[in-house]
């Protein structure tokens, strides 16, 4: 028999509450030494608007960043048993809802998400300014809608653009045009927080002012808390307004409705979230949720690994969240009055150029749902949704599968089937400078189910492509698609040959 003394039962029980205790005191320790590190920045700022700023920032960032250390000391996750389907009657059908009294109109504004780049398509500077049809860029699109809702109603419904520290000063440059046009264009900027370091949990950055590379815009969450920080928020609400629409401004498709925003109205709800049905395309997509009789968003990044395939599934779980949502001002000046804010944590594992690595913890607006009232979801048109995130997304916008009035982009009639062609496009059109050298334009893709390009491929002006249609070009060889091609059900190889497939 071993002489090895064995625990008793008593200290059995007690090992799980020292566990329990070190982590409480190290969630101390780090949120103390981070406090310290975020007033010591603010100290070192001169200039006294610039010191508020970013005082006021830092308190968000500070209060998401505790957060971030209980909750990963105490190990929450979702349970998943407590995961049911919303009630029918919060999920309305599109086909459902009534037209609006337009003078409700003047109660409005709206606002579009514009902190990101357009590097992932190989731009520089704001992806609001990338050319996506006929010369116009998104920013022009969205001003077009707006414009026209005005002109159409004689109404004054401000637009709105939340910038990050990315894309501000281009943004500011490039609204100067619109000086002169039938608009009220502002604008406000997301809030600024530290990169912290992985190992550490300190800020990456030491000065508040240094390079932008130790900062990061902190997701579409901050919305609320950066239209309030700005004054903004304030003064809408003394303006009249009532009701805002966010959205991403690479949503083409998220123009205003008037029979959503009148179900808004009559519903008294204080949020709606714009969904739309799932394909195999959009299996990660973050959807509704009823939990514990609450409406909650539920994204991928929450699901417990033994359950992702079960949310995948397009047969339970058939809808998803467009990030396209309208809520009622004074309701979300209340919760952010009484500090009722607190979104799930998005915690995204980075690397800085320096190879130092890091997290950056961000929010969704989504997640905003569980603290206003009568909340609601619309299942809305898959036309409702069209971002633009790679060129294959933009291929379907700049063919003849859409026609554009006023900024706005309806499927073309001569199409027959309710849903966009599966697009598949290779590395050499990963950029947009890339793929306008290769895409001539004028592609009509009216009758396409399915297009795969790769290699070194070129498509001349005015073709025509139909039903299934693959091209590819192999190591060596280069394929040009001459002027006025007309491809249905073809396959091509080498040196354009086309066979029946």
């Amino acid at each position: 028999m071993s002489n090895q003394l064995k625990p008793s039962d008593a200290s059995k029980r007690n090992r799980g509450s020292t566990t329990i205790d070190f982590q409480t005191a190290s969630t101390g320790v780090a949120a103390k030494a981070m406090r310290n590190e975020l007033n010591r920045m603010a100290n070192n700022i001169q200039d006294p608007e610039a010191k508020r700023i970013f005082g006021a920032e830092m308190e968000d960032f500070f209060l998401l960043f505790n957060r971030y250390l209980t909750e990963k000391a105490k190990g929450e996750k979702i349970e998943w048993d407590k995961v049911n389907s919303p009630p029918a009657e919060r999920i309305l059908p599109y086909q459902q809802l009534d037209s609006l009294d337009p003078s409700m109109l003047d109660k409005l504004v709206v606002l579009r998400l514009n902190g990101g780049l357009g590097t992932t398509m190989g731009c520089q500077g704001p992806k609001s300014v990338i050319e996506v049809r006929d010369g116009l860029t998104f920013l022009d699109l969205c001003v077009r809608q707006i414009e026209h809702l005005n002109e159409t109603y004689n109404v004054n419904v401000p637009f709105i653009l939340m910038s990050s520290f990315n894309t501000a000063d281009d943004t500011d440059r490039v609204i100067q045009k619109y000086e002169n046009h039938n608009i009220n264009i502002l604008t406000f900027n997301q809030s600024k927080y530290p990169r912290v370091n992985r190992d550490t949990l300190l800020p990456v950055a030491k000065e508040a002012d240094s390079d932008n590379a130790g900062f990061y815009p902190p997701g579409h969450g901050n919305v609320l808390d950066a239209l309030n920080n700005s004054g903004l928020l304030d003064q809408l609400i003394a303006a009249g307004k009532e009701y805002i629409f966010v959205s991403n401004v690479d949503n083409l498709g998220a123009t205003v409705d008037l029979n959503i925003y009148q179900q808004m109205i009559n519903s008294q709800a204080e949020y709606l979230m714009e969904l739309t049905d799932k394909t195999k395309a959009d299996v990660k997509g973050g959807t509704l949720i009823d939990y514990e009789g609450n409406l909650r968003l539920l994204e991928v990044a929450q699901v417990p690994s033994d359950h992702l395939e079960e949310f995948k599934n397009v047969n339970k779980f058939k809808i998803f969240n467009t990030n396209s949502v309208w809520m009622k001002l004074t309701a979300m000046k209340r919760v952010l009055d009484n500090d009722e804010l607190d979104l799930e944590i998005i915690v995204n594992n980075k690397v800085t150029p320096k190879g130092e690595p890091v997290i950056q913890l961000e929010t969704a607006i989504g997640a905003a749902i569980k603290h206003f009232r009568n909340a609601i979801g619309v299942n809305v048109p898959r036309s409702r949704f069209l971002p633009v995130k790679s060129c294959s997304d933009l291929l379907l916008i700049k063919s003849g599968l859409y026609t554009m009035e006023h900024g706005q982009l309806t499927m073309n009639k001569a199409r027959q089937f309710s849903g966009t062609p599966v697009i598949k496009l290779g590395d050499q059109f990963k950029k947009v400078s890339d793929f306008e050298r290769r895409v001539k334009g004028g592609l009509n893709i009216v009758e396409l189910d399915h297009l795969t390009v790769n290699g070194d491929v070129h498509i001349g002006k005015n073709c025509t492509f139909a039903g299934t249609v693959i091209i590819i070009a192999t190591d060596g060889n280069k394929i040009t698609i001459p002027d006025g091609s007309r491809l249905e059900n073809k396959l091509v190889t080498g040196s354009l040959a086309i066979i029946d497939h």
